[in-house]
């Protein structure tokens, strides 16, 4: 089962924080709400960031059917480049969640995250 970490939806103007997140830094929660609010912003639909079974983040978008102003190739390209520019905040947000979501020891996610590479 996923866990969403934070989304923002263009079509009710909304932007939402998981609250088992609520302990990031205040930087970290700012950082991830102009990203989301505005990825949907130049591209429309819905943004999450949630964790998948592999413990990672990753960017899920939608759509509502026959919006025409949804950009669906902007949004995968847009998508590539977060995951590039956005790459050491994610290895952050991962270690987060493992040790303090999830309740892994930090033995368990250092010997996961080495042999993932």
């Amino acid at each position: 089962m996923n866990t969403t970490l934070c989304g923002a939806s263009w079509y009710n103007q909304k932007y939402y924080l998981n609250p088992a997140f609520d302990k990031l830094p205040k930087a970290v929660k700012n950082e991830l709400q102009i990203l989301c609010v505005e990825f949907t912003e130049d591209v429309g639909g819905v943004l999450t960031i949630e964790f998948g079974e592999d413990r990672k983040p990753h960017f899920k978008v939608i759509s509502m059917e026959g919006d025409q102003r949804f950009d669906e190739i902007g949004s995968e390209l847009k998508i590539k480049q977060l995951q590039h520019t956005k790459s050491e905040l994610m290895e952050q947000l991962t270690m987060y969640y493992r040790l303090v979501v999830l309740g892994e020891s930090a033995e368990e996610a250092a010997i996961d995250n080495d042999t993932e590479d």
